[in-house]
């Protein structure tokens, strides 16, 4: 394996860490309506298990709303249901024709909660950067073993530790927006 080869590979798995935990987040809620709330939750739609965006229209009203159509008038309960035992902590109110779910404001204990919760998908995701790096690093001297000069190898362990410092700092600016989402009352 060459430099370029190895740097490449701990390079693109970093990012997949930093992405991963940009995913992560979304699913913090921090107060605000976002159709994101329901990823997870799924219906049973006809005999399978579909997300609710797959048997409903659902939209974003205003800030503290989320509004979910469902396409056959016959799956509000189901989807009602799902909603509930899914454990995301909203409560949905319907009219027969739509399910309404109202985003409850956020106490200090709750967003509290949710920093810590915030903290440890980040946390999880510096684990993975760390990862990345030790197996670029065992890469290398894989690598000087096979004939890479000493010189290249400490070389490119070198820029391994580069690479892993500009991520970890693209992770802490996504934890730390994260955090000022969730604190901003």
């Amino acid at each position: 394996m060459d430099t370029k080869t190895i740097l490449n590979d701990a390079s693109v798995r970093m990012q997949k860490a930093v992405d991963h935990l940009e995913e992560e987040l979304l699913n913090i809620r921090a107060g605000k309506a976002s159709v994101n709330v329901l990823n997870g939750v799924m219906v049973d739609y006809y005999g399978s298990q579909v997300p609710v965006s797959g048997a409903a229209s659902v939209t974003v009203p205003d800030a503290k709303t989320v509004l979910i159509q469902p396409w056959d008038k016959n799956l509000i309960r189901v989807i009602e249901k799902a909603i509930i035992d899914s454990n995301i902590g909203l409560t949905p109110s319907n009219n027969g024709e739509q399910i309404r779910l109202t985003m409850p404001p956020l106490t200090e204990e709750r967003r509290k909660e949710l920093v810590k919760r915030s903290r440890g998908e980040a946390e999880t995701a510096r684990v993975s950067l760390r990862n990345a790096r030790r197996d670029a690093i065992e890469a290398f001297k894989k690598a000087q073993k096979e004939g890479m000069p000493e010189d290249e190898a400490k070389d490119g362990e070198t820029q391994v530790q580069k690479l892993l410092d500009k991520f970890s700092k693209q992770l802490d600016e996504v934890l730390a927006k994260k955090e000022k989402e969730i604190m901003t009352v």
